[in-house]
């Protein structure tokens, strides 16, 4: 017989509150085509964006992160004494450690609650709500804030024509707590390994400790270039168009739960073509709300799926006790899916 106590927690886990930033200054498609042959109406027919949000100085991956989760936890109804666990993904945060949630949960005066990075790209946010839910059932944390922040405008090639355009800056964040009844549902989640270099970044960190300059990629004007993310967006397109829509259908099968129960489509905003392909795979009924924050948001990878749920239920598209499909997928390549109950 086990000499261990077993750990006792909530009967289930759900989404108590959302918050969201964005940085000030926004980007339109004009100043991306200062570096790159292409047009306004070529980036708009590709990928659906029209602007994008890229930090200042003083928005640092940390302090965009502190910005949504106070909206967060103010929207949850509970103190920051109160958070367990503090989850961050994100792929922009450049000082391998200490982690940047360390400092976030102590800036936000949590009471010394545990705190890590994940990477999991555009995934990221699935995989920590994963997490928080199991901590919140397990019974190691009461409260769990998930935040997905990233600045990817720091790893962004300008002059790259593919990329240029997609990535936006900024950071959204929910509280898991405890529930009495089912409100996140099981995740389908994995990792196909053998496509990572569809999405990667262009060179590690270490090749600048080699010191020749022909191991690294240069600029127009011969400086060399910071590393940037890369990606085939052609591979990337069909991959996330054909298998994420059947990994989305596994998760409301998973739930329980047909496309007709469903009151929103929160996807990865990758791209609309995107988007608008899995809707019609999946053959979602019209009365599904579908985020499209991309439009003015941009990619913002790990920020992506708490940012467009925060604005559409600030702008009313979608309640509070709403029944939503959230999937999220990137490089690794990498995706979670997940049904959840909106606060």
């Amino acid at each position: 017989m086990s000499k261990i106590r077993p750990s006792k927690g909530a009967p289930y886990a759900r989404i108590l509150g959302v918050g969201g930033y964005r940085p000030t200054r926004v980007v339109p498609n004009e100043v991306i085509l200062e570096k790159i042959d292409s047009s306004d109406e070529w980036i708009r027919s590709r990928s659906g964006i029209e602007t994008r949000h890229w930090a200042g100085p003083e928005e640092t991956v940390a302090a965009m992160a502190i910005e949504a989760s106070g909206k967060a936890i103010a929207d949850a109804g509970i103190s920051a004494e109160q958070i367990g666990a503090v989850v961050v993904s994100t792929v922009s945060h450049f000082s391998q450690t200490p982690a940047v949630a360390t400092e976030i949960a102590d800036k936000l005066g949590t009471a010394k609650a545990a705190a890590f990075d994940i990477s999991a790209g555009c995934a990221g946010f699935g995989y920590g709500l994963t997490l928080a839910k199991g901590m919140v059932v397990e019974g190691s944390a009461e409260y769990v804030l998930v935040i997905g922040v990233e600045r990817l405008s720091d790893l962004t090639d300008l002059e790259d024509r593919a990329t240029a355009f997609l990535f936006g800056d900024g950071a959204g964040a929910v509280v898991v707590g405890p529930s009495q009844e089912p409100a996140i549902g099981p995740t389908v989640w994995g990792s196909e390994g053998d496509k990572s270099e569809t999405i990667k970044q262009t060179v590690p960190w270490d090749r600048f400790r080699v010191g020749d300059l022909s191991q690294l990629p240069l600029d127009s004007e011969g400086n060399v270039k910071f590393p940037a993310i890369t990606q085939e967006g052609q591979a990337v397109f069909r991959w996330a168009v054909f298998e994420m829509a059947k990994v989305a259908q596994q998760a409301l099968d998973a739930a329980g739960i047909t496309s007709d129960d469903l009151d929103v489509f929160i996807p990865h905003q990758a791209n609309v073509r995107i988007i608008d392909s899995m809707v019609k795979t999946l053959k979602l009924p019209e009365h599904v709300t579908v985020a499209r924050d991309i439009r003015t948001t941009g990619n913002t990878s790990a920020a992506s799926i708490p940012l467009a749920m925060e604005r559409l239920l600030a702008t009313g598209e979608a309640k509070s006790g709403d029944t939503a499909l959230v999937i999220g997928f990137g490089a690794g390549l990498v995706y979670a899916a997940t049904v959840v109950t909106l606060p």
